[in-house]
């Protein structure tokens, strides 16, 4: 039986054991990227989080009854205007977007299909693209339509939010709350204020698909129907865990909730909703206005990716998290000092029970983190840091890439630690040190122990 794994559900407000639906399936679904920008590191916030519950599921029950699904939207108004404005096709412009999106989160550490994916077998992580799945938003927006959930007005596909009673339930607001926030400009066609678009007209120039419900004019789809249909192709009609970022509560994940429950029949979408909370950039808001928007791209420039990884683990998910210079650099004490620790040790072969405790407790990994610091066994640090996704090089394959990185030209090295090596056999002591100075102007450290001269890049 694997160990009781702990979570906060926001649908309940409550932090309970967790129980999957099928022990050897068990499925989770987060929403992903919209893919028109260079991602910014408060993207990079649940793509790690939710990477380390998927790290944690798979220790826990198996590597194989494990199912990941990410989103991509691929298709929306920023989008389409990006797009337009580079007189490229949205295929052209996500493309290229979701190829750079990988490159960077890879160097955070993030898992990727190709990772886990087995040949032959099921895949256990997928990244779905929205414009991948029109056929199955077809289905269920005709099944609602049929079902007296949504109907069809003035070109567009709406959810009738007043046939759901229990609408609001996953963000706890009151109807007739929101009915008052949402009297501004209310489309004519619509029923009640705050219905929401499943379908819609594409504009001139616009991307189309054909449309459902018998509408004769092409269009395209809604926000929120995109990881509905994204989420029942690949788990289900009802899987274990739905995750995202807190701002997305309301209204897409309450409108997920409806769609797909008002399709399928079901009383939940998922069992478990997992939010993380908000990035600030030294204690402000980030923003293009204040300056401080900070790319992914932008830190790994600066950082290496397992640096900038624990910076973001060291607060626990659901808290508001201060992403500041000083966090950056302690993660890259710590990232040094266990590197320095564990050398090339390999990982032990079972997880340290002191990491593991913590991070079934609602993913605590602030406490995780402070295991590991107490932790001597280079073996026991190696294992319960590579749960985390960290120390996943070796030194030397670290080291080498410090080389790389630097520049550094390996045989002129080599020739110069070879004439200092012939100068103290010479006891030229003077000699032997203006190479070395030689070296350290080069970003070279020599140190010289029982087994010879060894160098290292001074970083």
């Amino acid at each position: 039986m694997a160990p009781m794994l702990r979570l906060y559900n926001t649908l309940t407000r409550e932090k309970a054991a967790f129980a999957p639906i099928d022990p050897t399936h068990v499925r989770m679904y987060a929403c992903g990227p919209t893919v028109y920008d260079a991602a910014h590191i408060g993207n990079a916030r649940p793509i790690i989080v939710f990477d380390l519950l998927f790290r944690l599921l798979r220790h826990l029950y198996g590597e194989a009854h494990v199912t990941y699904a990410r989103n991509v939207t691929d298709v929306d108004d920023k989008i389409n205007a990006r797009a337009a404005e580079r007189g490229i096709t949205i295929r052209e412009l996500t493309d290229g977007t979701l190829e750079a999106f990988h490159a960077d989160i890879r160097a955070l550490g993030v898992l990727m299909p190709g990772d886990v994916n087995v040949a032959g077998e099921r895949p256990r992580f997928v990244e779905p693209r929205a414009t991948d799945h029109i056929g199955e938003m077809h289905t269920i927006i005709d099944g609602l339509v049929a079902a007296g959930h949504a109907y069809v007005a003035a070109g567009h596909v709406l959810f009738d939010v007043p046939s759901m009673p229990d609408y609001g339930a996953l963000s706890k607001r009151p109807l007739d709350e929101m009915e008052a926030g949402a009297r501004v400009e209310v489309a004519p066609y619509k029923r009640s204020p705050l219905d929401f678009v499943l379908w819609k007209p594409s504009k001139p120039g616009e991307p189309a698909w054909p449309s459902p419900c018998g509408i004769a004019e092409p269009g395209r789809p809604g926000w929120h129907i995109e990881c509905s249909a994204m989420s029942w192709k690949h788990l289900g009609e009802r899987f274990d865990i739905h995750a995202g970022g807190i701002d997305l509560i309301f209204p897409h994940h309450e409108n997920e909730v409806a769609q797909s429950r008002c399709c399928f029949g079901t009383d939940v979408m998922a069992n478990v909703w997992l939010h993380n909370g908000f990035l600030q950039v030294e204690g402000e808001k980030m923003s293009k206005s204040l300056g401080n928007f900070i790319t992914i791209r932008d830190v790994l420039k600066d950082w290496p990716g397992e640096v900038a990884r624990l910076a973001m683990l060291k607060t626990h998910y659901r808290q508001p998290i201060d992403w500041t210079l000083r966090g950056l650099e302690e993660a890259a004490r710590m990232i040094e000092r266990w590197y320095g620790l564990v050398g090339d040790t390999p990982p032990a072969p079972t997880l340290p029970e002191t990491v593991l405790e913590p991070l079934l407790d609602d993913l605590n990994t602030a406490a995780a983190l402070a295991e590991l610091h107490r932790l001597d066994d280079p073996a026991a640090l190696k294992a319960g840091a590579n749960l985390l996704g960290l120390l996943g090089q070796t030194r030397s394959a670290r080291e080498q890439g410090s080389i790389q990185a630097a520049g550094i030209d390996v045989a002129r090295v080599e020739a110069l630690i070879e004439a200092r090596r012939a100068a103290r056999a010479a006891k030229d002591w003077a000699a032997s040190d203006r190479v070395r100075d030689e070296l350290l102007a080069m970003g070279i450290a020599v140190k010289d122990g029982k087994a010879g001269t060894t160098w290292s890049v001074v970083s």
